[in-house]
């Protein structure tokens, strides 16, 4: 399965988000699932440590799909794919809204989508309409 790994600058908003999609993922198998939120003392921020371990968490070998929420949190993940030796490979950072992304993410990859077809679906969740 795909890996999903969500990029927060907080520790708890990342775990949450993480919690919400793969309840909402239903039964059976849900794909690995890893927050990496805030610093390593528990602060605000972005950390490429734990996103670097959070990947490693989840990789299975049919590619990672990270998800971020804003600004730091993008140029750290994009410095860590540049770097080319931090992320396992076939890591990608996928552009799309942070908590309806995830879930369609983590439903997609639950559902044994390829890493193309998570990333579709987590980007998308941009055209949802709430009203």
């Amino acid at each position: 399965m795909v890996g999903i790994v969500l990029v927060s600058h907080s520790g708890p908003v990342a775990e949450s988000v993480a919690a919400l999609a793969t309840g909402l993922a239903g039964g059976g198998a849900t794909a690995p699932v890893a927050p990496a939120g805030g610093t390593e003392d528990g602060g605000l921020g972005t950390s490429s440590e734990l996103i670097a371990q959070a990947a490693a968490k989840v990789d299975r070998g049919a590619g990672i799909a990270i998800l971020t929420d804003l600004g730091s949190a993008v140029l750290t993940v994009k410095a860590l794919i540049a770097e080319g030796d931090e992320l396992p490979e076939g890591a990608r950072l996928v552009d799309a809204p942070f908590v309806e992304g995830a879930v369609a993410a983590v439903v997609a990859a639950s559902a044994g989508a390829d890493a193309a077809a998570v990333e579709a679906a987590a980007a998308e969740a941009y055209s949802y309409r709430k009203v």
